[in-house]
């Protein structure tokens, strides 16, 4: 578990935001919740209790997934790189050749991917079919419903 995680510089910042806020602001919320909750009485039959015990179990938990992302982050910057390929973090325009539709994508980690904000993992099945193309290249991809071919008509490095 120790190989690098590429992420976006705005991915990063977001999971460090994350971060700061659950140590800063959550955790002493938690554990004030748990304290109150035990002046109230019997732990046995103590849904408050109950509740922010396992709230404080998430949060610690998140703490550490965060930690071990950051620790292991690759921050990927394309700037003062010429956008002649698909690499990690582009933007691609495609021409779906079946449909005569363009799409645009960016090509993302796997915790930023969301395909209706246009962001796709560098680990999905269109992210790893167009990484390393060229401007005007033709991609084939197989996706679960059937094969899709793409042409590449822009790239840009935001």
């Amino acid at each position: 578990m120790s190989h690098t995680i590429p992420l976006t510089r705005e991915s990063y910042e977001t999971l460090q935001e994350e971060l700061k806020r659950l140590i800063r602001e959550e955790r002493p919320k938690v554990i004030q919740d748990i304290a109150e909750a035990r002046s109230h009485g019997d732990l046995s039959e103590n849904a408050e209790y109950d509740a922010a015990k396992n709230r404080q179990g998430f949060i610690e938990g998140r703490i550490l997934e965060l930690q071990g992302k950051l620790a292991r982050a690759h921050v990927v910057d394309l700037s003062g790189l010429k956008p002649d390929k698909v690499v990690f973090g582009s933007t691609v325009t495609l021409y779906d050749t079946a449909t005569e539709e363009e799409v645009t994508y960016k090509i993302v980690g796997e915790d930023e991917a969301d395909i209706k904000l246009g962001k796709i993992s560098c680990s999905s099945p269109v992210g790893k079919a167009l990484i390393g193309h060229k401007l005007d290249a033709s991609v084939t991809v197989k996706v679960p419903s059937g094969t899709k071919e793409y042409e590449v008509i822009d790239i840009k490095y935001e």
